[in-house]
């Protein structure tokens, strides 16, 4: 078995295994108390199978106090509370450390109270788009107090060590960097110099909490900031903090100002894992890794002594049992966690609470629990025969509860496959990871016994009958949306295309290219049609392995296609439909691959070979030989209107219902089947 399953130390602390639940805002917690929700959430992910949950980010400053939710130790009357966190988590065989958190230019002041950030040096923060106030040396005596009291009370709230939040562009990582630290008294200068701060954190949380406390530090492997500190100063960083006496570190990548993806979905799974890699060569302490890596990818990095340790912090928030899963080897019914950021990031960024696409119980455990059980394991005292209509996302999510409540559940599906317009949103570059929500449900799907019958279309005639005569007992409409018809004037020859024809490959696609609609659908296929003529993954592995061509001619031959596209969008903003953790990295792209873009202007004719658009500035005729429809869709919802009124127990879910995003149609349909029985 993978050394990811034996016990690991990090000082004097033995950990089951090798798991660690690295920190995420949550935003559980009303005044910073600790509340039922917090504790059901950590206590179901200790259950499952978890070594060391971080609960974070945790506020240490008095004067500073983050308003959206966020846990808070700068005061004993906090303690309690945490008390029965730690309680709870060790009930359940893991360890737990809170992650000391101060946000320094990273404070946005709406969320903390109208307060201007402090920071190093009065530098302005594009992250927050505020500019925050240079620190004096009594206020960073001020904090350092504030760092030691809250690691005190965490020792006395049961905490088994604790972590610093050094990385991401965090206060600690402030006082690193050359960027944000400009310094002249003792606090600036070389890196040395720029340690300081860090330095004195450690040493007065040491002096706190006394010899035998671990202390972790979350650093980044590389800012990836042009001027920052790249692996080389972090190397150096994380020796310092060796030698200062810290007992592990958890290496993750770049700042939240980075122009380079991070946590998106198109980041390949443990892809700065190599960053962890370089530090582990030159400490003899404890190395986490993190970053988009699963269970097999991390028992791969463990075993091969990359790393001591891997972090996965929305892997647990999609699976609490993804530790114990992994363990017994059943990877397959490891619910996934496809990077979306929808539930997460993108929440908490909104100032809501996290939740997760993939996971409709998630946050909401609490809420959900019934007898100490959550409602998919509570089974049904009176089975039904349950038809849904649609094999899509909900009618999927809709079958997996209902079949896990003792329901016998049968689907039919009008066409030869499943997953319906998720399948779709896995075309895209760096989408593919949408197609493993669906194949996770339908293996899941299969061995709860749930028939999925293909090509069968569903008729008002052929249900009814199927109730009738008793096959049937309720009927659920999951059909899904349908495309909206343009109604924009068009001579007869022209080439107009639907963007779901494209994605499928159902069509062919000329080279100049006018989409119609600049949400998300319209974005996505563009970036889908764009990288026609790019060269290849497998090419370019050639070229550089030989250096057969500069970098630069790489990565023109990398970004410039065969196809001249434009984007055409009547609202304000490109792809205002993207969550925020997702859409600049949408729109970079876009700028790489040479795609146009003219928000705030209307297709108003379509001809042979032009199309005439209307904005702002005037008209335009654009050259075309394919116009792509990625506009509005709306509910295919005929099929509940026929059966309305003659079944009983009839619903409809999912975009049938009302179009919208993922995550609502994975939420429509639990919420659906956990009513029955």
């Amino acid at each position: 078995m993978s050394r990811l399953y034996s016990p690991g130390k990090i000082g004097r602390v033995e950990i089951r295994n090798r798991f660690i639940m690295t920190p995420m805002h949550l935003a559980y917690c009303p005044e910073g108390e600790v509340s039922d929700r917090i504790i059901e959430f950590y206590r179901l992910r200790a259950q499952g199978g978890v070594g060391l949950i971080i609960v974070g980010a945790v506020g240490i400053d008095p004067i500073r106090v983050n308003e959206h939710g966020m846990l808070q130790l700068y005061d004993d009357c906090f303690i309690p509370g945490l008390r029965s966190l730690t309680e709870a988590v060790h009930e359940e065989g893991a360890k737990i450390f809170p992650q000391l958190f101060h946000a320094g230019r990273y404070a946005r002041s709406k969320e903390y109270g109208g307060a201007q950030a402090v920071a190093p040096s009065a530098v302005f923060s594009r992250f927050t788009g505020e500019t925050p106030r240079e620190m004096t040396q009594e206020e960073i005596k001020e904090i350092l107090s504030f760092f030691a009291q809250a690691a005190r009370r965490a020792k006395e709230a049961g905490f088994d060590g604790l972590e610093l939040a050094g990385s991401a562009g965090y206060l600690i990582s402030q006082f690193l960097s050359p960027l944000t630290n400009q310094r002249k008294d003792k606090y600036g200068g070389d890196l040395q110099d720029r340690m300081l701060f860090p330095l004195e954190v450690v040493a007065a949380v040491r002096r706190a909490v006394g010899p035998d406390f671990p202390i972790m530090v979350r650093v980044s492997g590389n800012d990836f900031i042009q001027g920052g500190n790249t692996n080389l100063e972090a190397r150096q960083i994380c020796l310092a903090f060796e030698k200062a006496g810290v007992d592990a570190l958890n290496v993750t990548g770049g700042w939240h100002e980075t122009n380079v993806p991070q946590i998106t979905m198109d980041v390949p799974p443990g892809m700065f894992s190599y960053l962890g890699k370089a530090i582990k060569s030159m400490v003899s302490i404890p190395v986490v890794v993190c970053n988009r890596i699963t269970a097999q990818l991390g028992e791969k990095i463990v075993d091969r002594g990359d790393a001591d340790f891997i972090g996965i912090a929305r892997g647990f928030v999609a699976d609490p049992q993804l530790a114990d899963k992994a363990a017994r080897g059943a990877y397959d019914s490891i619910l996934p966690c496809i990077a979306c950021n929808q539930g997460c990031m993108d929440n908490i960024f909104l100032g809501r609470k996290l939740n997760c696409l993939a996971n409709a119980e998630a946050g909401r455990e609490v809420d959900l629990m019934l007898n100490s059980l959550l409602p998919v394991q509570v089974k049904s005292e009176s089975p039904e025969k349950i038809l849904v209509i649609g094999a899509g996302l909900a009618g999927l999510e809709y079958a997996r509860v209902a079949a896990m409540r003792g329901h016998f559940v049968t689907i039919w599906e009008e066409t030869g496959h499943s997953g319906g317009q998720v399948r779709l949103a896995s075309q895209p570059p760096g989408r593919h990871e949408f197609g493993r929500l669906p194949n996770y449900l339908l293996r899941t799907c299969a061995g709860l016994k749930v028939e999925i019958c293909y090509e069968k279309k569903a008729t008002a005639d052929n249900v009814l009958e199927a109730v009738r005569s008793a096959a049937f007992e309720r009927v659920v409409i999951a059909t899904g949306a349908k495309p909206m018809t343009l109604l924009i004037p068009r001579d007869e020859e022209a080439r107009v295309l639907h963007a779901w024809d494209v994605l499928k490959k159902k069509v062919k696609v000329g080279s100049d290219i006018v989409i119609i609609g600049g949400g998300l659908l319209g974005v996505e296929t563009a970036l889908f049609l764009a990288e026609s003529g790019t060269i290849s993954a497998q090419d370019l592995r050639f070229q550089l392995l030989h250096q057969a061509e500069r970098p630069e001619e790489l990565y023109y031959l990398l970004t410039q296609g065969n196809r001249r596209i434009t984007i055409v969008e009547t609202g304000r903003g490109i792809g205002r439909d993207i969550g925020l953790s997702t859409r600049w990295s949408k729109l970079k792209r876009l700028k790489q691959f040479n795609v146009r873009t003219m928000d705030q202007a209307e297709v108003i004719a379509i001809k042979q070979n032009k199309v005439l658009v209307q904005n702002p500035a005037g008209s335009e005729r654009i050259s075309i030989d394919t116009v792509i429809n990625a506009g509005r869709t709306c509910s295919n919802d005929e099929l509940f209107a026929e059966l309305q009124g003659k079944i009983d127990k009839l619903s409809i879910i999912g975009d049938a219902s009302e179009p919208r995003n993922m995550q609502a149609a994975i939420k429509d349909a639990y919420d659906e089947a956990i009513k029955i029985g």
